[in-house]
Formats: C-alpha cells, sequence, structure tokens
C-alpha cells in the first residue's frame, strides 16, 4: 500500500501545474470555456431558440438569455426525464441529481451530464486530493481507506425508466471507477442505504475495524457518525480508533460552527481540515492553502461562471459581472453555465471574493437564506462570524442553530429570535447573546444601524434547544443525512414556529 500512496500522490502532484495555470490566466481560460460551451450546444433545441451559432460575444450572451432558475427550466427537465434529448445539451443525459436544498421542500432534478460527471465533479474529487498531496508531501492518505458518508438515496428510475435519480453523491459513488472504489468503506449497498439511521448504525460497526485515514462528508452528519463510532468502541475520540486518520474532507455547509466539535472528536494539531465547494450543479471550489480557508474558484471545469451584485438581485433586468470585473468583499449572486445544459442558472448561493490574484472565494449563504426584514440584510456568514465570537468568549460549542425574525407588534421594536443547539454551552447565556449581539453590529452596518437605540430592532432572543433537537426536527421533516441542512436564517419565521413548540416536547 506505501508503494500505492506514492505513484497515486505523484500522478496527483501532475495536474498542479495545470491548476497553476488556470490561476495564471484566469480570464483567458473562462473566455474558451464559454466559446466551448457555446459552440457544443449550437444544436440543441436551447441553442437554436437563442441562436448559439450567431453568438460571438459574452455581451451578446448575456443581452440574448435571461438568468434562469430551476422553475424556468422545469419544463425542459421534464421532457428530459421522460426521455427526450439533445434539448439542454448534446449529449445524452441519463443522470438527474435530486437536490431538495435548503430553501424548499419541493424537488429538484438537476442534469448530470457524462462531461460534467467526468470533467467536473470527478475532476474536483481528483484535485481535492492533488492540493492535499502537494501541500502535504508526507501524506498517507492512500495508505488506508476513506469513509464517504454520502446521500440517503438509493438511485431510482425515474421518467420512461432510462434516466436515474438520486443525491449527488450517491450518483457520484456509483459510478467511481474501480481503483477509486478500493480505496473508498463501507460497501454500496451501505453506503446507498436509504434509511438513515440504519446507515449510521451499519456504517459505524463496519468501519469500526478498518484502518481509516480520511473522512468525507456534510459536518452535521459526520459528527453523528462519529459520536456512535465512539459509543460502540468506547474510546474517547477518533484517533483512538483510527490512528492513521489524518484527513477531513468537507462542505456544505460552513465549517465554523463545527470547528470546536472536530477538535474534539479528533484532538491532533495534524489533521487537515479541507473543504470543496461543490453542488449539484457542479464543483466550484477547493480549499487550496492550509492556513486560509478561502476555496479557489476552479475554473476549467466546463462552468462558466457569471456574478450578480446581491443588491440587484430583484431587479427586472439585473446586470452580472463578468470574472474580471468583481470586486474583494461585495456579495454576489453565483450565476453558472455549464457542461450539463445550465445556462445563466441561478443556484442559490451567494459569494466574496478574498483574492483576486489568483480568484478565491468565500461562500456567504443563500440567496433565500438571509433576515432582511427591518433592512438588516443578516446573511449567513455574518451569523457564522457572530455564533463564532460568542462561543470562543464563553466556552461554548454550537452544535446546530436557526434564527428568524420577531416581527413589530404595536409600539415594540422587531428581533432576531435564535434557537441554537450547543454541544457545549457557554459558562453565561447573557454575555453569550451580548457578544452575539456586539459581532453583529460589528461584521454589519445595516443591523448596527437598525440595532441604535434599539428603534427598529432589539437585542436578540435566544432559546436553548435540548440535545437533540434539530435531529428529531430533520427526522421529522423526512431530511435526515444527505445533503439536506439545517436552514441556518430565514426571512421568515416558517421554521420558527415548527421548532418552538419541540422546545418544550423535549
Amino acid at each position: 500500500m506505501a508503494i500505492v500512496n506514492s505513484i497515486i500522490n505523484w500522478i496527483m502532484k501532475k495536474r498542479i501545474h495545470q491548476i497553476e495555470l488556470f490561476m495564471k490566466y484566469p480570464h483567458e481560460v473562462q473566455e474558451e470555456w464559454f466559446q466551448s460551451l457555446i459552440t457544443t450546444a449550437q444544436a440543441t433545441e436551447w441553442g437554436k431558440k437563442y441562436d448559439y451559432n450567431s453568438i460571438c460575444t459574452i455581451a451578446t450572451f448575456k443581452e440574448r438569455v435571461p438568468i434562469q432558475d430551476y422553475n424556468s427550466i422545469k419544463p425542459f427537465i421534464d421532457r428530459m426525464i421522460a426521455g427526450e434529448q439533445n434539448l439542454l445539451w448534446p449529449s445524452d443525459i441519463k443522470w438527474f441529481a435530486k437536490s431538495s436544498g435548503t430553501t424548499s421542500d419541493r424537488s429538484k432534478f438537476i442534469p448530470v451530464s457524462e462531461e460534467a460527471l467526468e470533467d467536473c465533479h470527478f475532476q474536483g474529487g481528483k484535485d481535492l486530493l492533488s492540493i492535499y498531496c502537494h501541500n502535504r508531501p508526507d501524506a498517507k492518505v492512500f495508505t488506508g481507506k476513506g469513509v464517504v458518508l454520502g446521500g440517503s438515496h438509493k438511485i431510482n428510475q425515474i421518467g420512461n425508466g432510462e434516466t436515474s435519480s438520486g443525491d449527488l453523491s450517491a450518483i457520484l459513488i456509483s459510478n467511481l471507477p474501480f481503483w477509486a472504489e478500493m480505496y473508498r468503506t463501507p460497501d454500496l449497498e451501505t453506503t446507498l442505504n436509504p434509511n438513515f439511521e440504519e446507515k449510521i448504525e451499519r456504517v459505524a460497526n463496519l468501519i469500526i475495524h478498518e484502518n481509516v485515514t480520511n473522512l468525507s462528508g456534510v459536518p452535521t452528519w459526520n459528527v453523528v457518525l462519529a459520536k456512535r463510532v465512539l459509543e460502540l468502541t468506547g474510546k474517547n475520540n477518533l484517533l483512538e480508533v483510527w490512528p492513521n486518520l489524518e484527513l477531513y474532507l468537507h462542505g456544505g455547509v460552513s465549517f465554523k460552527p463545527y470547528k470546536e466539535q472536530f477538535k474534539q472528536l479528533i484532538p491532533s494539531d495534524n489533521m487537515y481540515y479541507l473543504e470543496n465547494y461543490n453542488a449539484s450543479e457542479g464543483y466550484f471550489g477547493i480549499q487550496d492553502q492550509s492556513d486560509s480557508e478561502d476555496l479557489l474558484l476552479m475554473l476549467d471545469y466546463g462552468v462558466y461562471y457569471e456574478f450578480l451584485p446581491i443588491e440587484h438581485l430583484y431587479d427586472e433586468n439585473p446586470k452580472t459581472l463578468s470574472l474580471d470585473e468583481v470586486e474583494l468583499g461585495k456579495n454576489y449572486a453565483l450565476i453558472i453555465s455549464t457542461n450539463a445544459g445550465l445556462w445563466r442558472y441561478m443556484i442559490g448561493d451567494t459569494i466574496k471574493f478574498t483574492t483576486l490574484h489568483p480568484y478565491r472565494i468565500q461562500i456567504t449563504g443563500r440567496t433565500k437564506q438571509y433576515i432582511n426584514t427591518f433592512g438588516e440584510e443578516l446573511i449567513v456568514d455574518n451569523a457564522d462570524d457572530g455564533l463564532q465570537a460568542a462561543c470562543r468568549a464563553t466556552s461554548a460549542i454550537v452544535r446546530d442553530y436557526t434564527a428568524g425574525p420577531v416581527y413589530f407588534k404595536d409600539k415594540e421594536a422587531g428581533a432576531h429570535e435564535w434557537i441554537i443547539e450547543f454541544e457545549q454551552k457557554p459558562d453565561d447565556v447573557t454575555r453569550f447573546s451580548q457578544l452575539l449581539d456586539e459581532k453583529l453590529r460589528e461584521v454589519n452596518s445595516d443591523y448596527d444601524a437598525k440595532r441604535f437605540r434599539n428603534l427598529a430592532l432589539k437585542e436578540p432572543i435566544i432559546h436553548i434547544a435540548p440535545e437533540g433537537t434539530f435531529y428529531k426536527w430533520m427526522k421529522g421533516r423526512d431530511k435526515l443525512g444527505g445533503q439536506n441542512k439545517v436552514p441556518r436564517l430565514s426571512n421568515d419565521r416558517t421554521y420558527l414556529e415548527t421548532l418552538l413548540p419541540l422546545l418544550k416536547k423535549y
């Protein structure tokens, strides 16, 4: 295994040169991909509708093709599921990533072409490991196996029976090359078990006997698995179970609220944490520096990027920016055109640029996950920063949280109401609330203005949720496991009103 580990490390490091090239020539690479995508899709129904044959410039493309959301392309997707081809993309589409998202209960079926599977999603996974091996020359990740806690949906036949759907992770795992399958555990049937609680139990019992060197998945559910492993083994931390554990690959939600939990689960300064930005629609970013949480925007995966300033999100004809027009620190809604036939598609994520040479980003939230009831424009990134500061000062560890507005009542100002489940409760809840408020005022000038003299916003209202509240809530919504995430912020009280009764019940 050591020899194989050395060979794989060498192969993966060769990719670093190509990554360095798109870092050096980002605009040229994006221009090439734009032209390639447009040319490839000229003969599709979509390409004929917008006369892709006559589009020579990005400016013409933006003028001619409207920004899309799922509802606007759903008629095409429904036809593709039924078996029609050459609608949005010329190659046959046989796979659809089922995604409920975090802001809607409606299932979405995102097309996954062969090109997107190989040149985007799988390439992203290989690059993630290539970057890790480059950053850590003594890596021994391939001397053991990786635990991938993937989606909870089995692959289902849909439409005419020739197309299939499942969580993106389930699709990826089902199509892994044989060599990758050799380094993954547990078996495919267990990994794709649709019953999340059964899967956790089965996975935990199987992996405790393996030499696990790396873990992958959404932090929320990896914590659940880790705790079950410790219960079964009677160990105090995961290093006592797996001495060679060296890497955790994570994504899907901000890692800020989970950092302290993982430090307790894996008490080692040598543990390497690597974030990736992989959505059903494509693979977009990788944490390429060990000393920074920023994500390198991956520019050669068959994705052309546009960026919509968040303040223009609801304009009638919003103007997007190309990569060479973006600014540091501003919030943008991400718009993509891809080698799976998504054209000027708004995926619902918001990002900001932290460096422009090369282009690195941070995910700041969702276009529908924010609180702006009073003009405060609070986003998930602000909330995570506030909680992190309050936790640090009060020795607290947050397990999960959600927040929403308390509306004006008579002459009484509004507020933000938080439901927080702690792994370790703060030593002073009142101080925790004060520090959260102070940090939010520091990082968000709009929030600060609304808090002035309590004129629009009073201090936060905080409820401490009993242990297991969010797990039970997600289970009741059939949202356990896979790519499901606890919604962090909402501009209405929908989530609050369903959660508050549980605080008394549990």
